[in-house]
């Protein structure tokens, strides 16, 4: 299951930098995770300062 990216999220970046598929982009509110290209490594939520990406 690819992970999602809650309200939590500051827009800080880090996850988007982190991601080894590059399959995180900065959208409106939030950034976002494209679930097709999500390998589930993980490395988006252990960079995140406040804990937005999370397994859905």
């Amino acid at each position: 299951m690819a992970y999602k990216i809650s309200d939590a999220c500051i827009k800080c970046g880090a996850c988007a930098n982190e991601c080894p598929m590059s399959c995180i982009s900065e959208g409106d509110d939030r950034y976002v995770i494209d679930p097709e290209q999500c390998i589930e490594c993980g490395a988006c939520a252990g960079i995140c300062p406040v804990g937005a990406p999370n397994k859905e």
